[in-house]
């Protein structure tokens, strides 16, 4: 039986041991669908599970990989077809069921998305799971009454997967988009990729937040948590709208409802994992590939073979990140 590579996580006295393994295709868990996997990608996520920095596993041993791009070896499922190019995000790969670090990958029908026309494998996982939230983070906005004409819209976390992502979207939709940072050095970046301004997040007095602020931003994108959200949501327009989406800084959020009653501000929670129904979610990668589509994508995302992927995983647990990585499972 032929065996393949795959970057398998296990947990050993509740420290977590990555390696790379040969694996055989009876070994991989029960799904519909058999992808010959072409990418995958590294998520913040990937990397607390691979380092063990984060109680990420649900089962004592996995392939890692939360987000896969591929073509179908064999499918047991009407919808698919042998040689659909497909991809999946999510759901409950690489933490309780196999994922994308590997060479092949058996996975339920209902996971996949056929690629949407247009979009490359390798483009879907330069968007990946981090993309995906930020397409599903706009359209929530957007349902929720946000449009260029309602003022400027600022997203924080800008040079970080999700953040670059949604920044680059919403200046694609016609946004004058804010983005909050807390490395000056990527400024001329931020501005490329769509920002109209820069703003310093050590510049914010976060030690003095008023319940309400100068009302500014018709929307806002936020990744951080904790005292960051406090202060978009005290300087929210009126009927402004914030999409929740990470908690890179704190899960705390210590507010008041003033913006929220005063000011009729909307906190919308963004959950990319569990919440989206299946139209949805190909809705959301229908946009991406369209007009969320980013100019730049091929200059967000840089390429690490297989063979490196072990090496990457420290920067995005120290914060040293400002690109995308997608990982080339055939190099």
């Amino acid at each position: 039986m032929e065996k393949f590579k795959a970057y398998k996580l296990t947990e050993v006295d509740r420290k977590i041991r990555a390696e790379f393994v040969e694996c055989t295709l009876d070994e991989l868990d029960a799904g519909e669908l058999v992808v010959r996997v072409a990418y995958s990608d590294v998520n913040y996520k990937d990397a607390l599970a691979a380092t063990g920095k984060g109680r990420i596993l649900l089962r004592p041993a996995c392939i890692g990989g939360i987000d896969l791009a591929g073509t179908v070896v064999s499918s047991a499922d009407g919808r698919f077809a042998k040689g659909d190019a497909v991809l999946a995000v999510g759901h409950l790969l690489g933490v309780k069921h196999h994922g994308g670090y590997a060479e092949y990958a058996r996975i339920p029908a209902d996971w996949a998305v056929k690629l949407p026309r247009g979009m490359t494998l390798w483009e879907a996982m330069a968007f990946g799971t981090a993309g995906y939230t930020a397409g599903l983070a706009v359209m929530r906005m957007e349902h929720n009454g946000l449009k260029p004409a309602n003022g400027p819209v600022v997203v924080n976390g800008a040079t970080g997967g999700v953040g670059s992502i949604a920044l680059a979207a919403l200046a694609k939709l016609g946004y004058a988009v804010t983005a909050m940072t807390g490395k000056e050095s990527e400024a001329g970046w931020l501005k490329q990729l769509g920002a109209k301004e820069i703003l310093l997040r050590q510049n914010l007095d976060l030690t003095k937040i008023k319940p309400l602020d100068k009302a500014t931003w018709a929307g806002a994108v936020d990744n951080l948590g904790g005292d960051v959200l406090a202060w978009m949501a005290s300087t929210m327009a009126f009927k402004g709208t914030i999409a929740s989406i990470g908690l890179a800084a704190s899960p705390n959020l210590n507010t008041t409802v003033l913006p929220f009653i005063l000011r009729g501000v909307s906190l919308l929670g963004v959950n990319s994992t569990d919440c989206p129904t299946p139209e949805e979610g190909r809705a959301v990668w229908q946009r991406l590939a369209t007009d969320m589509r980013p100019p730049m994508l091929k200059e967000m995302a840089r390429t690490v073979p297989f063979a490196d992927l072990p090496t990457v995983f420290d920067d995005f647990i120290n914060a040293k990140v400002t690109r995308r990585v997608v990982v080339d499972l055939n190099a």
